[in-house]
């Protein structure tokens, strides 16, 4: 059955609303980072009509990132009247971090330590968005697509992980473009590479996965299918379920319940 953008659309708007109701919030809050997943996921939560907190949080962003994130925050806004935007700029912050914490290992700008940073931005994100959310009464609502939380966990583990409700996690990035396309979403956001925007220059996704996303979803439908288990595979395609395969099982830790200590019945009674 051909995926249909406008029932998609329709059924998340839906959802977030008896989502809204059920559980007798007051509105939503999403992150904008000037890419398409949070540009569809807060054009959702404004189609509600409930009151909508769209926060920019830059930290030493790349400039066209943030030029797409305002555009688009000023298009939503224009288009809606329940939507509310702040520019919280959080580079003094990670800056007062970065000094605090990098002496006492004194490490040099390697690879991990570079990682390490990059998550912390993710993280202060995080804090900020439910300090927002913990003074309107709004919940959280997160922007990962289905590639990237269940597929290659391409995503920062109680950073733009840590989140409420997961309103696009069962789309993949080609759906989610369909839905930006029928959503009116600028098409510069649509054009634009996917880059999470962690390290303060224009490096995409691609370049740190290895694959696009559309190859990514491929290897993902791929294995899901065991009816492909016997089809030839050309060398790039044995490379991009490689890559699938490798990121799949070195993140499953963030896609998985947080392993318990479950006590034997001897400890019980």
């Amino acid at each position: 059955m051909p995926f249909e953008p406008k029932a998609a659309a329709d059924y998340i708007i839906k959802w977030l609303n008896d989502y809204k109701t059920k559980n007798h919030i007051r509105g939503f809050i999403v992150g904008i980072s000037g890419g398409i997943d949070s540009a569809v996921v807060s054009t959702l939560c404004a189609k509600t009509g409930s009151d909508t907190l769209v926060l920019e949080m830059p930290i030493h962003q790349d400039s066209t990132q943030v030029d797409r994130g305002r555009e688009h925050i000023e298009w939503l806004q224009k288009s809606h009247q329940n939507v509310r935007s702040y520019d919280v700029d959080l580079t003094k912050v990670f800056d007062t971090f970065e000094a605090t914490v990098t002496p006492i290992e004194k490490s040099d700008k390697n690879a991990d330590n570079q990682m390490a940073l990059a998550n912390v931005r993710s993280r202060l994100r995080m804090v900020c968005l439910y300090y927002f959310a913990s003074l309107h009464g709004y919940v959280v609502v997160g922007t990962g697509n289905k590639v990237e939380d269940f597929g290659v966990g391409f995503f920062t583990k109680y950073g733009d992980g840590g989140v409420d409700i997961s309103p696009i996690a069962d789309l993949m990035k080609s759906e989610v473009r369909a839905v930006a396309r029928e959503l009116g979403v600028c098409s510069s956001i649509i054009a634009a590479p996917p880059t999470d925007g962690l390290f303060g220059d224009s490096r995409t996704d691609e370049d740190q996965i290895g694959a696009t996303y559309d190859e990514l979803e491929w290897a993902m439908n791929h294995l899901d299918d065991r009816n492909n288990a016997s089809k030839h595979l050309d060398e790039r395609q044995k490379q991009v379920i490689d890559i699938y395969n490798k990121r799949h099982s070195a993140n499953l830790h963030k896609m998985i319940e947080i392993p318990r200590c479950i006590l034997k019945e001897q400890f019980q009674k």
